[in-house]
């Protein structure tokens, strides 16, 4: 499916045209789109949807691991559509949100007219992965909407998030107003709207490079995918997927500041890494951190959005980082490092690179993963491997390396981040556990912003 050429207005379209009109759940195979965002300041993503109603323009961080979405509620949230859950133990529990909680409906964030002090509504531990924070609040069940493909914007009235206070939003994308968890459980994001619209548990995302331009997320989607080409042809980027198994870590204990009962598996997306080469040359690893401990938890490789840069356990750093900078010294590219920037350890002055359509010219870093038959590469080029840094008060304009020391004894030794996803279509088929991945669209001529959809939740 294409987007509609027409696709730069549809966000103010939608918004003018539910004032007249409602929208229902189509009975036919739907699949919906929103923008994703690049935010300059913290260099993490956000989602752009509608909630509430009347529907309102709403910004969530994007986030690939947690279980259940969750909207700040303390903060004047204010909807004809929304409301608690009586909580019954039981049906709280079969909700998904995690873990049995209850409270009186009087102490979570939004003033329900309909509260009596006396009642007790199902609750959740809502949590900001990026500093690691947590809280305690209602769910929810609101109106969510999201335009389709095919033009209608979509009503989805039986979301249901975690309530939470806008203290959890510190060292979240600016402009946010909560989460969108597009984890592995049967509450998150992508998994409500396939359940919603009967549509397989797949999702596309199209990370863009910067943050004047979106890229785009499908939900309910295995393709096709088109984008427009430099020769304004129409390409179906499904075709150029390389396929690895998605891997299930059995053991969640970790992940979460709460620990829930019962050990569930994680809701991380993990893949087998098997080795990282620079240059077409390995990095020596110890075997024993690539793969998965069944018992605790710990090891393998997972992507996740809630760090901007791949951490990289603090041997693998050591060694990746000396073979990146011994080749990057031979005669191919004759560069020389200068004095790092935190929190990057490599770093090189601007003017001693060449620069071209896929990024600065340096040594090639390949992720060599298990395929679905043999092993498969995710290429990354300068774009993805090398990150600008400026200060021009300080007279500091570098390119430096964009993996980062993650430290020892961490439960995921190699996390790969936001700065190696930017400008690459990934695909998280949960129906079959595979991820396809294109690598950089730039050694195409292609970018994520080629999607052309507009973020009407942008602010300056």
């Amino acid at each position: 499916m294409s987007l509609p050429p027409s696709f730069h207005y549809f966000f103010f379209f939608y918004v003018i045209c539910l004032l007249f009109c409602v929208c229902p759940i189509p009975t036919h195979a739907t699949v919906l789109v929103a923008p994703i965002s690049k935010d300059k300041s913290s260099n993490l993503f956000t989602l752009s949807v509608f909630l509430k109603t009347p529907i309102r323009p709403t910004k969530l961080f994007l986030d690939l691991g947690f279980l259940f979405p969750w909207t700040v509620c303390d903060a004047g949230y204010n909807s004809s559509s929304f409301h608690e859950i009586t909580c019954d133990p039981t049906f709280c529990a079969s909700l998904g949100f995690g873990a049995l909680s209850c409270d009186n409906c009087s102490d979570f964030g939004p003033p329900d007219p309909n509260c009596v002090p006396a009642n007790l509504v199902c609750g959740c531990f809502p949590e900001n992965p990026v500093i690691r924070t947590a809280g305690s609040d209602a769910v929810l069940v609101d109106t969510l909407a999201l335009p389709s493909t095919e033009g209608p914007l979509v009503l989805l009235p039986n979301y249901t998030f975690g309530c939470a206070r806008s203290t959890l939003l510190k060292g979240l994308p600016k402009n946010v107003t909560g989460l969108a968890a597009l984890g592995r459980s049967n509450v998150s994001f992508p998994a409500q709207i396939s359940a919603s619209l009967s549509s397989p548990r797949c999702f596309a995302l199209c990370f863009p490079s910067s943050s004047k331009a979106p890229g785009v997320a499908f939900f309910g989607s295995t393709g096709p995918y088109n984008v427009s080409s430099f020769s304004s042809s129409e390409i179906d980027l499904s075709k150029s997927l390389i396929y690895t198994p998605l891997i299930v870590n059995p053991v969640g204990v970790g992940d979460t500041i709460i620990n829930y009962g019962g050990n569930p598996p994680s809701n991380q997306h993990f893949i087998g890494l098997t080795s990282i080469q620079v240059n077409g040359k390995h990095v020596p690893i110890n075997a024993t951190l690539l793969s998965i401990d069944k018992d605790n938890g710990f090891g393998g490789t997972k992507i996740s959005t809630a760090t901007p840069y791949t951490l990289l356990e603090s041997s693998v750093q050591k060694a990746f980082t000396e073979l990146f900078v011994k080749e990057a010294a031979s005669s191919a590219f004759n560069l020389t490092i200068t004095s790092p920037v935190k929190p990057f350890n490599v770093c090189y002055p601007a003017g001693d690179l060449t620069v071209n359509p896929a990024g600065p010219v340096v040594p090639t870093v390949d992720l060599v993963l298990n395929g679905l038959k043999d092993d498969v590469i995710w290429r990354i080029l300068g774009a993805n491997s090398m990150v600008r840094v400026t200060n021009k008060k300080k007279g500091v304009d570098l390119w430096c390396l964009g993996f980062v020391d993650g430290g020892v004894n961490k439960k995921t030794p190699i996390v790969i981040g936001g700065k190696q996803l930017e400008d690459n279509l990934l695909q998280f088929d949960l129906e079959t556990n595979r991820l396809g991945f294109t690598s950089s669209l730039l050694s195409r001529s292609l970018s994520c912003a080629d999607f052309n959809v507009t973020d009407s939740t942008h602010k300056s």
